[in-house]
């Protein structure tokens, strides 16, 4: 896979010749390789033009921005290498079909528990002592079924993630708590990473789905939207205990994040540069790791495991192929 470039100073990027020249106030000037680039994400205060727009976009390259507080603030997409009517219409009758979208929808959320239960059995089998918290999110996953409306799988979803909130502080140390979820803005450390680690699981989500032919923005388990990837939402539910939650039970138990790496201001709590900088790195290691898979019989990296879903979305959408969510197996 290629890879994701992160940038944090303030500046601008522009192309220079056949590549990306990254020019920082200070004057420094960093240059990337395009040809093995999937995406830059720009976290600084960064200006950039058309004629950059245009050389990304003839690349095969998105743009992630990032604004104030790290907010995800939007994408700039290349022209999608696949286009197909027929999948765009497929997707809207599988979004009109109810019976349908509940059962991509019940899909959707099935996963996302599962994945949450199999970080709580990890740290479980190493002696955190997480067997209620394991036992609440089976109940709530034994509520999902495939005729049970939208609006109740969004509340059944959001019963696990609350109870799966809780066993943060049990897994993490005593000067890291979560006493509850909050992030507009966040107003501690564990929820800064929370929302810092999901904002970058959607972004790598927006990417997969460029890959595809599939519509970003027609979703099934949350509601289609203005001005975002609901789609990507969906995909994201999925992969957050795998990617963003993991890097941060890894980097704050290793103690290789502190509370040195956050600024707070006015009711704020968010990672400075250098605790951004030691997010992204662990996060883009994450994503480069590969894991044997069952039904491929090759190793595919974490990143591909996303793209993989999207496919794998559009062929149950095109061909009728029953449709069972990702689910960590490893």
């Amino acid at each position: 896979m290629d890879k994701n470039y992160h940038v944090f100073s303030d500046g601008r990027i522009e192309r220079t010749d056949d590549t990306v020249r990254v020019v920082t106030d200070d004057g420094e000037k960093k240059y990337v390789p395009i040809e093995n680039a999937n995406a830059f994400f720009l976290h600084g205060q960064i200006d950039f033009n058309t004629r950059l727009m245009s050389f990304l976009n003839d690349q095969g390259v998105a743009l992630h921005v990032f604004g104030w507080e790290d907010y995800y603030a939007g994408s700039v997409m290349p022209e999608r290498g696949q286009t197909s009517g027929r999948t765009v219409v497929s997707q809207v009758r599988a979004y009109d079909d109810t019976a349908h979208r509940r059962r991509l929808a019940a899909a959707i959320v099935l996963g996302g528990i599962h994945n949450m239960r199999t970080n709580l059995v990890y740290y479980d089998g190493r002696g955190y002592d997480l067997e209620r918290h394991i036992s609440e999110l089976e109940q709530v996953a034994d509520r999902v079924a495939e005729d049970v409306p939208i609006d109740e799988l969004l509340g059944i979803e959001a019963t696990a993630r609350k109870e799966y909130y809780q066993a943060f502080n049990k897994i993490l140390p005593s000067e890291f708590q979560l006493t509850r979820r909050e992030y507009n803005p966040p107003p501690n450390e564990v929820n800064s990473l929370i929302s810092f680690g999901n904002s970058l699981v959607y972004a790598n989500c927006v990417s997969a789905i460029r890959a595809t032919a599939l519509d970003p923005t027609i979703s099934y388990l949350h509601e289609p939207g203005e001005r975002r990837y609901s789609l990507s939402l969906d995909l994201a539910d999925l992969f957050k205990p795998v990617l963003a939650d993991r890097v941060l039970f890894r980097l704050v138990n290793r103690n290789q994040i502190t509370k040195d790496d956050f600024e707070t201001d006015l009711g704020s709590c968010l990672l400075n540069e250098t605790g951004r900088q030691m997010y992204t790195k662990a996060f883009e290691e994450t994503l480069e790791r590969t894991v044997e898979h069952p039904s491929l019989n090759r190793k595919v990296s974490y990143q591909y495991l996303m793209r993989l879903e999207a496919y794998k979305l559009k062929k149950h959408l095109l061909t009728g192929e029953s449709y069972d969510s990702f689910k960590r197996w490893w």
